[in-house]
C-alpha cells in the first residue's frame, strides 16, 4: 500500500508523481499501467507472420495485402491489420487479433475478420420496402399490403346502433346544425325587415352552383365519364390484375351527383392513380382490403433467474460409469 505524503518523501520504486501546484496535493500514476494503455504487448506485436498466415487461411492465396501495422486491443491482446486487394472490398482490412497467457511467450490466434476501413466501400444502409415505396412505383400485378391498423383508415361500419360523435345523424350535429343554420333576431318573423338568408331558394341555388351562367350538360358529362373510364377503368391492365374493384376500397372518396353511380376519387399515395377520378370497377394492387398484414406479436422480456445457482463438480462422477475405475482422477479445464 502506498501512502500519500508530502514534500520529499519516499517514492516506491516505479512510481512518478504529478503535483496540481496549489495545495501540493500529489497523484500516483503507475507508468506499467498507462504503457499497457498505450503501447502494444511486445511478442504480441512481433507476430506479424503468425497474422498473415491466418489472413491468408481465412481468405483465398494472394488476397492479403500489405501489412499496415498493429493496434493495442488490451493488455497482450494486439490486432494486426493487413489490406484487403479483392476488388469487390476495396478499402477493406483484414484484421487479425493475437494474445499470449500471462508469463507466456507462445503467441496465439485469437480471431480473424474483415473489417471495413475509414475508406471503405459499403452497402447503403437498408430500408425496409415500406419506407423505400414511392408513388408511381406500383404496375399491373404488383400488390402493396396494409397494415391492420393503418391511420389512414378506420373501420366504416362499427355495428353499434348509437351513431359516431361526427356524424350527419348524431344529436351532436343536429343542435350544432340547429344552432348555425338560423338566423336568429328579435321580434316575431311578421315583423322582420327581410327574409332569412339561410334556406332560401337564392342560398340554395348558390349551394349547388345554378347560379353560374352556364352548367355542365349531359353531353359533357357523358364525355367527362367515357375520357375517365378509359384512363382509369375497368378495361385497363391495372383493373385487370388487381385483386379487387374501387367499389369496396377504403381510400375512394365517392362523388356526390350522378357521376357518384359509378365514380370516385383516388386517395391513396401509393395507388397509380392517386388524386384522380377513377371508376368504381377499376383496381389496383392497392387496395386497402387486397392483403392486410397482421400485427406482429410483441416478444415477452426475458427473464433470468439470478437467485439459483447451479453446482458444478470439478471432478467427474466415478460412479456414473463414464470413466473407466482405473482411471486416475484429472481435473477439467485447460492445463
Amino acid at each position: 500500500m502506498v501512502r500519500s505524503v508530502r514534500g520529499p518523501a519516499f517514492r516506491p520504486y516505479g512510481w512518478r508523481t504529478r503535483s496540481d501546484g496549489c495545495d501540493g496535493v500529489e497523484e500516483r500514476i503507475d507508468p506499467v499501467s498507462a504503457m499497457r494503455s498505450r503501447t502494444p504487448d511486445r511478442l504480441c506485436a512481433e507476430a506479424v507472420e503468425l497474422a498473415r498466415e491466418a489472413a491468408m487461411e481465412a481468405a483465398f492465396p494472394g488476397k492479403v495485402g500489405d501489412y499496415l501495422g498493429a493496434v493495442a486491443e488490451g493488455d497482450r491482446v494486439v490486432t494486426h491489420l493487413f489490406e484487403s486487394p479483392d476488388p469487390g472490398y476495396r478499402g477493406w482490412r483484414w484484421a487479425v487479433t493475437v494474445t499470449r497467457a500471462s508469463r507466456a511467450k507462445a503467441v496465439t490466434l485469437d480471431e480473424t475478420v474483415l473489417l471495413p476501413g475509414p475508406d471503405a466501400l459499403l452497402a447503403p444502409e437498408w430500408v425496409p420496402w415500406s419506407e423505400r415505396l414511392r408513388p408511381g412505383d406500383m404496375g399491373p400485378g404488383d400488390l402493396l399490403p396494409t397494415e391492420a391498423e393503418d391511420l389512414r383508415l378506420e373501420p366504416g361500419y362499427t355495428g353499434e346502433d348509437i351513431p359516431p360523435p361526427n356524424s350527419v345523424v348524431s344529436e351532436e350535429m343536429q343542435q350544432l346544425a340547429a344552432v348555425e343554420e338560423a338566423d336568429v333576431t328579435a321580434g316575431a318573423p311578421v315583423a322582420q325587415t327581410a327574409a332569412p338568408k339561410t334556406g332560401s331558394i337564392a342560398a340554395v341555388a348558390e349551394e349547388l352552383g345554378m347560379r353560374r351562367a352556364r352548367v355542365l350538360s349531359r353531353y359533357g358529362l357523358h364525355v367527362a365519364a367515357d375520357r375517365w373510364d378509359e384512363a382509369y377503368g375497368s378495361q385497363t391492365p391495372m383493373a385487370q390484375a388487381a385483386p379487387g374493384t374501387c367499389a369496396t376500397c377504403g381510400f375512394l372518396m365517392p362523388l356526390g351527383g350522378s357521376l357518384g353511380q359509378a365514380f370516385g376519387v383516388c386517395a391513396n399515395e401509393f395507388s397509380p392513380a392517386d388524386g384522380r377520378v377513377v371508376s368504381l370497377s377499376y383496381g389496383c394492387g392497392a387496395h386497402s382490403e387486397a392483403a392486410v398484414m397482421p400485427k406482429p406479436p410483441r416478444p415477452s422480456a426475458p427473464v433470468v433467474d439470478e437467485t439459483v445457482v447451479e453446482p458444478l463438480p470439478l471432478h467427474p462422477d466415478r460412479a456414473s460409469g463414464s470413466v473407466e475405475a482405473d482411471t486416475p482422477p484429472e481435473e477439467l479445464g485447460h492445463s
